[in-house]
């Protein structure tokens, strides 16, 4: 691009309850599995942000939180903080709501969009489980409450009405420069999506609980060779509050920790695009989630 052609740049900031579809959105802009997905709430925890650059163009868009209406301890309260941010730095923000979702609204989120001085979009999502009656209404609804300046009928899931939508963001980008290198997919370090996908197979695996009482670190990143060919050694610590939850991650016989560990590095190497060895560990910390210290070195406080 010569100096003298423009270039447009800005954020797209994410906001919604959780389990709307606000990560399976994110991946389908960036076109990556970086935010990762389950039927569970309070999947992310973290705000993060993917890149979709072209020749002209940046589009950093931000995941949040999914935000919880009485928090119960001090992540929960973090989690929060961080989805309220994105009213800071917002060029443009995507307010996703779904068919399943009975969300009336928080005042100070309600407050917030209102006022607003930026573009704001209503993303109803996952509209391939409802009906065209149930979709008119909601979106009837929430243009009573905010003067949304477009409102977009999409399923992420399903990649309806994205590239349209993607199509709309880029269209009201102002003018700016590149925030991020143009080959740089998210602000994230190869060890936090390595703790996410470790979280996410805790997900998947465990019911009840142990999902919500749990938090990966990877301690260890190590880069080496083997046999000629790139490999790495991956230390992760799984930070529990109980040894009851320990025992349960473990399993029969260490069966649990043997098959969370199998799954985990299976994803690990198709991300990192190289073999490597995962080592899991589990340390008890009974409070964790209202330990700043352990918070803050988990990405939760500054």
């Amino acid at each position: 691009m010569s100096e003298n052609e423009k270039h447009y740049s800005g954020f797209i900031n994410i906001i919604g309850k959780p389990n709307v579809g606000k990560s399976t959105l994110l991946n389908a802009f960036v076109g990556e599995k970086m935010a990762i997905i389950t039927h569970k709430p309070q999947t992310t925890r973290h705000r993060f942000m993917g890149i979709v650059s072209g020749e002209d163009f940046q589009m950093v868009f931000s995941d949040t939180p999914g935000l919880i209406t009485d928090p119960n301890y001090k992540m929960q309260e973090a989690m929060n903080n961080s989805a309220l941010s994105v009213f800071q730095d917002a060029d443009l923000v995507l307010f996703v709501i779904d068919p399943s979702n009975n969300y009336t609204g928080d005042e100070k989120v309600i407050h917030r969009i209102k006022t607003a001085k930026v573009p704001k979009f209503l993303i109803i999502n996952k509209i391939d489980t409802s009906t065209p009656d149930t979709l008119k209404a909601m979106e009837a609804r929430w243009r009573e409450i905010i003067d949304f300046d477009q409102v977009h009928h999409i399923s992420a899931k399903e990649q309806l009405g994205v590239p349209y939508l993607l199509e709309q963001i880029r269209a009201l980008l102002p003018e700016g420069p590149a925030y991020y290198p143009k080959d740089q997919i998210s602000n994230k370090s190869t060890r936090f999506f390595i703790s996410e996908i470790i979280r996410e197979k805790i997900l998947l695996n465990y019911k009840q609980e142990i999902p919500y009482s749990t938090e990966v670190f990877v301690e260890d990143y190590k880069e080496t060779e083997k046999a000629g060919k790139p490999f790495v050694f991956i230390k992760a610590i799984i930070y529990v509050m109980r040894d009851t939850q320990k025992g349960i991650i473990i399993g029969h016989k260490g069966s649990g920790i043997k098959r969370l560990g199998i799954d985990s590095r299976k994803d690990i190497e198709k991300f990192i695009d190289s073999r490597c060895h995962l080592e899991l560990f589990i340390k008890v910390k009974e409070k964790w989630r209202d330990d700043d210290r352990l918070l803050k070195s988990f990405g939760y406080l500054q």
